[in-house]
């Protein structure tokens, strides 16, 4: 064979290794789990009653962005559905619950978790925690990091957790795990494979999800948790976003829930704001 015809063969044999990395990454995005599980319960599954006495229920919620792209679902299914009641409202002034009310806010700083913290403290053993009868917080995923110490962090939120339960005792505290993002696919996300690079996304969600977990493992069975993280990572049709990582296997957002990595598109927010509901209504059986 000539050295113009091993060339050739050469550059062929290139050529059809790239195309098989790139159908692996078109099959395959994300690295997702094939395994089924369960769908998401639907609105209709809870019954009549548990909507009303939601309806009398004074809530606040402490959020930032993905937080506000779950009020902007749950102001998509109130059109749609009658017999979900909530009144709405933007704010932190106590008198908003001289009614029941559904009242949410933004609160400390993205990146500054214990900003967070520190404020929905506050506002509870304020005049607002006396009138409220469910409060809850979400932190973001912009606060939890690769270079967070999740240990001090889980430590800070236990402890003041703990505060306001002994400070409040009537009100019912709620838990929410962290929201993901997606990780980085495509051709480059391929090349930083072959090279042994770290890819997009791959270590901050891991840390999220040691955040998780420890809330999963200290709450579960305990206290109430709302687990925003596996709902982002669950398909309507029950298979899980992940992706491998030293042998482990961690979850990611859902590409399709978002677009532009981290916050709710439609879907994402409409999916998220109906597991709410849900979850808050059971609260009331």
């Amino acid at each position: 064979m000539t050295r113009r015809a091993h060339c050739t063969l050469a550059r062929w044999g290139v050529a059809l290794f790239i195309l098989v990395g790139l159908l692996g990454i078109i099959g395959c995005p994300g690295g997702d789990m094939k395994e089924k599980g369960s769908a998401f319960p639907a609105l209709t599954d809870v019954n009549t009653s548990s909507w009303k006495k939601l309806a009398g229920k004074r809530i606040f919620f402490g959020h930032q962005s993905v937080g506000a792209n779950i009020i902007a679902g749950l102001g998509d299914l109130a059109g749609e559905y009658g017999y979900i009641h909530l009144r709405i409202v933007e704010g932190t002034a106590p008198e908003v619950f001289n009614n029941p009310a559904f009242l949410h806010a933004k609160i400390g700083s993205n990146t500054k978790p214990q900003s967070k913290i520190d404020a929905f403290s506050a506002l509870v053993l304020g005049g607002l925690g006396e009138k409220t009868d469910i409060a809850f917080f979400k932190l973001c995923y912009l606060d939890i990091t690769a270079d967070t110490d999740v240990q001090k962090l889980f430590r800070n939120y236990r402890e003041h957790l703990s505060r306001l339960k002994a400070a409040r005792p009537d009100v019912m505290f709620l838990n929410i795990t962290v929201p993901l993002t997606t990780v980085q696919t495509g051709i480059k996300a391929w090349i930083k494979k072959l090279l042994g690079k770290p890819l997009g996304g791959h270590k901050d969600n891991i840390k999220r999800g040691e955040f998780n977990d420890l809330l999963r493992s200290t709450y579960r069975g305990k206290e109430p948790i709302f687990d925003l993280a596996k709902i982002e990572s669950t398909r309507p049709d029950g298979s899980r976003a992940s992706y491998a990582k030293d042998g482990k296997q961690y979850d990611c957002l859902a590409p399709e829930y978002t677009d532009d990595g981290g916050h709710l598109n439609a879907q994402g927010r409409r999916i998220a704001a109906e597991q709410l509901l849900i979850f808050l209504a059971e609260r009331m059986e």
